[in-house]
C-alpha cells in the first residue's frame, strides 16, 4: 500500500498555513511509510525530520547537527549524514543541490520529479508537481537520446508571498 499525496498539498503556502499540522502530517506519514516498508525510523531519524519539517526552509546538515547536539550530547556529523541518507533514501526529504541544504517531501507517498522553487528573500522552498514542465523535458530527453536517472529542478526567485509584502521593491 503506497500512501497517497494530498490534493491540496501543492498549493502555494499561504497566511492561513497551519504549520503545526503540515509537521504533524509529514511525521505522520513518515511513519507510516517506514512501518510500510519494513525499515526504522529510529529516534535520531525522526528527530532530524522533525527539525528539517520546523519550516519550509532549507536546512543545512551543520546547523541540524547543532539543533540536535541540545538533545543528543553524542552526535557527530555521521550521525547527521546517516539520517540524512535513511530519509532521502526514503524519499521524505529532498536534498536542494544548489544551497547544499535539506527540506521535507511534501508528496513522500509516492516516487516524484521535483521542481523546487527556492524565494531569495524568505528562503523557504516550495515544491511544486508542474507535470507539463517534466514531461515537456521527457519529451527533451527522448529526443535528445539521454536516459535521466532522476529529474530536479530548481528555481530561485522571489515567492508569491514576499512578493505580496513587499510590493514592487524586489
Amino acid at each position: 500500500m503506497t500512501t497517497q499525496a494530498k490534493p491540496n498539498q501543492y498549493l502555494q503556502y499561504s497566511s492561513e498555513h497551519n504549520h503545526s499540522n503540515c509537521v504533524s502530517e509529514a511525521l505522520g506519514t513518515a511513519e507510516q511509510l517506514c512501518v510500510e516498508r519494513g525499515v526504522q525510523l529510529t529516534p535520531i531519524r525522526h528527530k532530524v525530520l522533525e527539525l528539517i519539517w520546523e519550516s519550509h526552509k532549507a536546512v543545512k546538515a551543520y546547523e541540524l547537527l547543532d539543533r540536535l547536539k541540545p538533545l543528543q550530547k553524542a552526535a557527530k556529523p555521521a550521525t547527521i549524514y546517516r539520517a540524512l541518507d535513511f530519509l532521502i533514501e526514503q524519499g521524505l526529504i529532498h536534498r536542494v543541490e544548489s544551497l547544499n541544504a535539506f527540506v521535507g517531501c511534501r508528496c513522500s507517498g509516492h516516487q516524484h520529479e521535483q521542481l523546487l522553487l527556492i524565494c531569495k528573500h524568505c528562503h523557504e522552498v516550495e515544491e511544486r508537481p508542474a507535470p507539463d514542465v517534466m514531461n515537456a523535458l521527457s519529451q527533451e530527453f527522448k529526443h535528445a537520446g539521454f536516459m535521466v536517472h532522476s529529474k530536479a529542478i530548481e528555481v530561485h526567485g522571489i515567492c508569491g508571498k514576499c512578493l505580496e509584502s513587499n510590493g514592487s521593491q524586489n
